[in-house]
């Protein structure tokens, strides 16, 4: 996607939160290339997103026109359940410090990263944008959740009250270079590459996979939520919510399949049934964003290529 001609031209000052992130490296690697040159990036031990007089300080100082929230607390179920308190003011303090001095400091307009998480636990599917705040959370990330969810709102109440510009972006399983692989803690995709890439390298003749194989995930690789990013940042101006997504599902039998070939391993998948297999189906729907003329271009075992090659590059540097 090509900047908008009155948007992110190439001098426009761009502050990228979270920019060591998964979503954020995205965000600026496709920033770098759509050709903007004034991007600004803190790392934490620069500038503390949950210190409010810090950020205040940071806005007034530079100003940024354009805000890509992509920063937050993040980690698996049992970092949530372990820790709510850290994850619900932690979120609170670093969305509701930028969202506020970016309204303060004159910024055009904000980007607000949700997640799909912030749907109810038992939402049909596939998930539209106003099934939000239609059923009970999942009760082990409702924190993660609550806070998200407050972060919509403020960028909605601050759209209302003072007419300022701040969109609330929902995405679905996102992967991709820079991920976690952590077998403790990580998402499915790049546990499942880590796993099969160690039978691999092992010679093992069989890899298990926790559950049945048959729940339905949807993912989306990071680069193409990056586009998405960009692309709704120039081109949609509206309170309500918008879910970013690909717009296809895959069960999780399928996606091991895929990891298998990507990785080039030969042996026998097993499922443990005997495991959980968590939500059978949890998948967005996409139409509004593709009404206004985005959809995703990676396809599944593309990226898990991408993401495979990211991995064997950086082996021992990897988050894990």
């Amino acid at each position: 996607m090509t900047p908008h001609s009155s948007l992110l031209t190439p001098h426009a000052k761009i502050y990228v939160a979270g920019h060591r992130g998964l979503v954020g490296s995205a965000i600026c690697r496709a920033l770098e290339q759509a050709g903007c040159i004034n991007i600004l990036t803190r790392t934490h031990s620069e500038l503390d997103l949950t210190d409010q007089a810090a950020v205040g300080d940071f806005f007034a100082e530079h100003r940024p026109e354009y805000v890509f929230l992509a920063a937050a607390k993040v980690g698996g179920i049992h970092a949530n359940d372990s820790n709510p308190a850290d994850f619900i003011r932690d979120n609170l303090l670093i969305q509701t410090n930028i969202i506020d001095s970016a309204y303060q400091n004159g910024t055009k307009k904000l980007l607000f990263l949700g997640s799909s998480c912030i749907y109810p636990k038992l939402c049909p599917q596939p998930m539209k944008e106003e099934y939000l705040l239609t059923g009970p959370l999942e009760p082990t990330n409702e924190w993660y959740a609550v806070a998200k969810i407050a972060g919509i709102k403020m960028c909605q109440a601050y759209r209302r009250q003072y007419g300022f510009n701040a969109i609330s972006l929902m995405p679905t399983n996102l992967y991709g270079p820079g991920d976690n692989f952590d077998l403790e803690n990580s998402h499915v995709l790049p546990a499942l590459l880590r796993k099969f890439h160690e039978a691999q390298v092992k010679g093992h003749d069989t890899v298990e996979v926790w559950g049945t194989g048959e729940p339905k995930r949807e993912f989306l690789h990071v680069s193409d939520m990056a586009s998405a990013c960009l692309f709704l940042m120039q081109n949609y101006d509206e309170p309500e919510i918008i879910n970013v997504g690909s717009g296809q599902e895959v069960t999780i039998g399928r996606l091991a399949a895929l990891v298998g070939e990507v990785v080039g391993f030969k042996g026998t998948v097993t499922f443990n049934s005997a495991m959980p297999d968590g939500t059978p189906r949890k998948f967005l729907d996409v139409s509004r964003l593709s009404s206004l003329g985005w959809k995703s271009r990676i396809s599944l075992k593309d990226g898990i290529g991408d993401t495979y090659t990211w991995f064997l590059e950086n082996a021992g540097q990897y988050r894990s």
